[in-house]
C-alpha cells in the first residue's frame, strides 16, 4: 500500500471521526471500570471499524449476491443483538422470577425482577464464554450454556452501594457446587448427610449424575440479608437479634401459625383475601388419610391444647393477616408453629440449634481473625475449604491450613446471613449457611411483572397494583 492509499484511509467524514472518539472514551472508561487494562490492547480496532477499515467489517455489503447480503445481514443484527444482551445482562441488569413463596410477602411466587448488577458492582465472569439469558443449561438442548475454559478468578467492579442489613440480594446458591441432576432440592451435600454419600454417588437412577458447577453458574436465590460480615447473630422464639438488637419491623414477615374455629369452614374466598395461595392452604386433619397418621396428628394437636374434632388449619400469616383472622368470627384459637429439633446448618456439627432458636453465631469479615477451636470448626470450616480454597486438615486435635501448623484464620473475604421473609417455609442460611461476597450477583430494584398462578387469566391472573412496584424493600 503506497502513501496515498494510506492517506486516504484517514480521510474519513466528520462524524466517522466523532463515532470513533465517543466509542473510545466509552470503551476506555469501561476498562477502567473493569480493571483490566489489557483490554487496552483491542482500543486500534476501534479506530479500524470507523476510520482506517483494514478489516473488512462489513464485506457483505458490496456483494452482487443478494440472498447472501440479506443473508448476513440478519446474521449481523443477531450478533449485535446478542452480545448487546451480554454486556447487559453481565453488567448491567438481569431478569429474575421469584420462583417459591420464601420470601412472600415482601415479595411474591410469581413477580418478575430487574436485578441491578450495579449496585453492588458487576462481577468479571468466572465463565465468560457462555450464551446470554440462561443460566447454566440451554433448554430443550439439555447442554451446558457455558464453556468451562477458560475461568477467571474472582473480580468485582465498582458499585454504587454496599449490601446493608435488611437489602434484598440476588445470589450464587454457595451450597450449589454440586449437583444431582434428578434431585436438587435439598442440596447435594444434604442429601449425603440425610442418605449417606456412597448411596447419592452410587444411585444413578433416582439421583443422576453428579455436576459441578463454578460460582457464576450456580442457581440464583433471592433472600433478606438479616447479617453483615462482622456481626453476631442469635434466633430466640423466632425473633431476629442482630448484635444484641431485635430485628427492625418487617411487614412482610410472616410465620406458620395453627388456627382453630368452633366448627366453621374457611372457604377459598376468605383465605384468597388473607393472601393465603392455594399450596398453603390446607386444613391439618384432611378426610381420606391414612389412620394411623390422623392418629398422630390428633395427638399431635391435643397437646397443643388444640381440638382434633374441629376444624384446625395451617396458614402461613403476617402481621397484617393474624390481625385479621384474629377478628373473625368462628376462630377460637391461634397458635404460632413450634420448630421441632432440626437439621439445620451446620450439619452434624453437634449444635442444639433449631429454625427457630439458632446460634449465636459471627459472620465472618474480610481482614478477621478467628482462633480455630473444636467449637466453631463445623461452622467456619466450609468457608476454609472451598469458599477461600485451601486444604484444611485436623491430626490429633492440630489444625492444618494448607500443610502448615495454626491456630487462626484470617478470611479473605466478606460473609453475609440471608433469610426469607417467610419464616417458617425458607430454605436459607439457617440451613446451609453463610454466603460469600463473590456469590453476590445483584439488589432487586423493580417489579415489572407479576403473575398469580393460583388464578386465570380473566379473573386476576395478573396483578396490575405490583407492576413497578419497588423491590428492595
Amino acid at each position: 500500500m503506497n502513501a496515498v492509499q494510506q492517506a486516504t484511509r484517514f480521510q474519513q467524514p466528520l462524524k466517522q471521526w466523532i463515532k470513533s472518539s465517543v466509542w473510545s472514551v466509552i470503551y476506555i472508561l469501561f476498562i477502567v471500570w473493569v480493571g483490566n487494562y489489557w483490554w487496552l490492547l483491542l482500543l486500534p480496532l476501534i479506530m479500524d471499524a470507523f476510520i482506517t477499515r483494514y478489516i473488512p467489517w462489513t464485506w457483505w455489503k458490496t456483494s452482487k449476491n443478494k440472498e447472501l447480503r440479506s443473508f448476513m445481514g440478519w446474521v449481523d443484527a443477531i450478533v449485535f443483538a446478542l452480545v448487546a444482551v451480554y454486556f447487559i445482562n453481565t453488567f448491567l441488569f438481569q431478569n429474575y422470577q421469584i420462583p417459591s413463596s420464601s420470601l412472600e410477602k415482601s415479595l411474591l411466587v410469581g413477580d418478575f425482577l430487574f436485578v441491578s448488577k450495579a449496585s453492588y458492582g458487576p462481577r468479571i465472569p468466572n465463565t465468560p464464554l457462555s450464551f446470554p439469558l440462561v443460566q447454566h443449561t440451554i433448554p430443550l438442548l439439555n447442554c451446558k450454556s457455558y464453556i468451562e475454559h477458560p475461568q477467571w478468578a474472582y473480580h468485582r467492579m465498582k458499585g454504587f452501594d454496599s449490601i446493608k442489613r435488611d437489602d434484598i440480594v440476588v445470589f450464587n446458591f454457595p451450597a450449589g457446587d454440586t449437583v444431582t441432576v434428578n434431585v436438587t432440592n435439598p442440596d447435594y451435600y444434604t442429601l449425603c448427610y440425610v442418605y449417606g454419600k456412597e448411596l447419592v454417588n452410587n444411585r444413578k437412577d433416582f439421583f443422576g449424575e453428579k455436576v459441578y458447577y463454578p460460582v457464576d453458574r450456580r442457581e440464583n436465590f433471592v433472600k433478606r440479608c438479616v447479617a453483615i460480615a462482622g456481626d453476631w447473630l442469635q434466633i430466640k422464639d423466632n425473633q431476629v437479634y442482630v448484635n444484641g438488637q431485635r430485628e427492625k419491623k418487617i411487614p412482610g414477615i410472616q410465620y406458620n401459625y395453627l388456627v382453630q374455629t368452633d366448627g366453621t369452614l374457611l372457604g377459598r374466598d376468605v383465605t384468597d383475601k388473607l393472601g393465603i395461595s392455594l399450596v398453603d392452604d390446607s386444613l391439618v386433619l384432611k378426610a381420606g388419610e391414612p389412620e394411623r397418621d390422623l392418629a398422630q396428628k390428633a395427638e399431635h394437636l391435643i397437646k397443643l391444647g388444640f381440638d382434633p374434632k374441629l376444624p384446625v388449619y395451617h396458614f402461613p400469616l403476617n402481621e397484617k393477616s393474624y390481625s385479621e383472622i384474629q377478628k373473625m368470627p368462628g376462630v377460637t384459637k391461634i397458635s404460632i408453629e413450634t420448630s421441632p429439633q432440626a437439621d439445620v446448618f451446620p450439619l452434624g456439627g453437634h449444635k442444639s440449634w433449631t429454625r427457630d432458636n439458632y446460634g449465636p453465631l459471627w459472620i465472618p469479615k474480610k481482614g478477621a481473625t478467628l482462633a480455630l477451636n473444636a467449637y466453631n470448626y463445623p461452622i467456619y470450616e466450609r468457608i476454609i475449604r472451598i469458599y477461600e480454597n485451601n486444604k484444611l486438615e485436623v491430626k490429633e486435635g492440630v489444625y492444618y491450613i494448607n500443610g502448615k501448623p495454626t491456630k487462626t484464620y484470617t478470611f479473605r473475604m466478606d460473609y453475609y446471613w440471608m433469610m426469607g421473609d417467610n419464616r417458617h417455609m425458607s430454605a436459607d442460611s439457617r440451613f446451609w449457611g453463610f454466603v460469600p461476597e463473590d456469590h453476590v450477583v445483584g439488589r432487586p430494584v423493580m417489579v415489572w411483572l407479576s403473575l398469580d398462578k393460583d388464578k386465570g387469566w380473566f379473573s386476576g391472573r395478573i396483578r396490575w397494583n405490583r407492576f413497578f412496584k419497588n423491590a428492595e424493600r
